[in-house]
């Protein structure tokens, strides 16, 4: 099964995508291997994004080189978009950009963190029943990462569930739904595509924090060591968003 036509009704599960190069990856593979149908919306392309989020059982929203406070009327579209489905119950997935808008759409705040973080890095949760729910009971992972900013304050209720040394908030969850500032669907395909137009922050940051922001040769070795270990993570977040959803 693949994405469903955008203008077809109704289907499981709306996935918002903002660029081009940020598409839904791993989390596309897993809809399609559960047998889920999903409308794929993309703002690069020009798609209009549905004026309600009624008749889906879960909203993703992907990740993308924009940030969060930016002037984009798409942006306030998707957290018109977060709001609705978490008012109606509808749990909420947020990778990355994703994340950020729903921190911004439910009350916190996103802001540029004092440094980047690119490439595969450790986090840990925070060993709290809310964190193994989410993340599982090993207490730290390695997860693929390419962002600036970050949630720096949380929503209203919502709880931190994981960190990293440049990152203090990787993930927060706020009933059924759960925001990670990392990659979960990331894919070689996607890594790839990033590496061949990554921008000219990318090659300066390279040099400047080399703590926290690997270079070509180090990220593709780390994809080899650690993307079965995300994608095995991804399973679990998954199934745990789906277990949230209304029934059909």
């Amino acid at each position: 099964m693949t994405a469903a036509d955008p203008h077809d009704n109704p289907a499981d599960v709306l996935v918002l995508q903002h660029l081009v190069e940020d598409g839904p990856g791993f989390l596309g593979q897993w809809l399609d291997a559960q047998g889920f149908s999903w409308h794929l919306r993309c703002a690069e392309e020009g798609d209009l994004y549905p004026s309600s989020v009624r008749g889906y059982r879960g909203l993703a929203v992907l990740g993308g080189a924009w940030s969060a406070n930016d002037e984009r009327p798409t942006l306030r579209q998707a957290e018109a978009l977060i709001r609705e489905a978490v008012a109606l119950g509808i749990p909420v997935l947020g990778h990355c950009l994703g994340a950020q808008l729903m921190a911004k759409a439910l009350g916190g705040r996103v802001e540029r963190l004092p440094q980047p973080e690119v490439g595969w890095w450790p986090i840990a949760h925070n060993g709290s029943a809310l964190a193994r729910h989410w993340l599982g009971d090993e207490p730290r992972s390695t997860v693929y990462q390419w962002h600036q900013d970050g949630f720096t304050e949380l929503p209203p209720g919502a709880e931190s569930l994981a960190s990293s040394p440049v990152c203090a908030h990787q993930a927060f969850a706020l009933g059924p739904h759960l925001a990670m500032q990392f990659h979960v669907e990331i894919t070689p395909e996607k890594i790839a595509d990033w590496l061949e137009k990554p921008g000219e922050a990318y090659v300066v940051n390279v040099l400047m924090h080399r703590d926290s922001v690997q270079d070509p040769a180090s990220m593709n070795a780390a994809t080899a060591r650690h993307l079965a270990g995300s994608e095995a993570l991804a399973d679990h977040i998954y199934r745990r968003w789906r277990s949230g959803w209304p029934a059909a």
